[in-house]
């Protein structure tokens, strides 16, 4: 495998380790912890518990694909520049998990809102698509600054 090609896996695993970082943290927070949602919300109980287990079983699954993804990578020549650009990759993986499902799931499907039973739903909604954009702004950020 060449240089080219160990650097696109080191940056793919980067990048689905942080997607399904904050899938799980979505699922733990908003689904676990704080009971606010479901996957699916408009169903019974137990398939709200079902929607929801399919989701954790797709996230775990997005984090060991990144994990092997990014060990076939291996090891970067330069560790700091690695772990900017390992890095920058997670945080712009995760931001998109934010906007993609949250633009999906929230607003074309609507098949849950982030907090459906507050005073004002949407803000919330608006507030976890703004949390993705900043992670990737942030992300993009980090990229721009491996060559400095």
């Amino acid at each position: 495998m060449n240089a080219q090609q160990k650097n696109k896996k080191f940056e793919t695993g980067s990048f689905l380790l942080g997607f399904g970082f904050l899938g799980a943290m979505d699922g733990i927070v908003f689904h676990q912890l704080l009971q606010w949602h479901s996957v699916i919300m408009d169903t019974t109980e137990t398939m709200q518990i079902v929607s929801d287990g399919l989701f954790h079983l797709a996230v775990t699954i997005t984090l060991i694909a990144g994990a092997v993804i990014l060990w076939m990578g291996g090891r970067p020549p330069n560790l700091k520049e690695g772990f900017r650009r390992m890095l920058s990759m997670f945080l712009i993986g995760g931001g998109i998990f934010n906007l993609v499902e949250g633009i999906i799931n929230h607003h074309i499907l609507q098949i849950h809102r982030v907090h459906p039973e507050a005073a004002n739903p949407l803000f919330y909604d608006l507030a976890f698509l703004a949390s993705g954009a900043v992670l990737v702004i942030i992300g993009v950020l980090f990229r721009r600054g491996l060559g400095k």
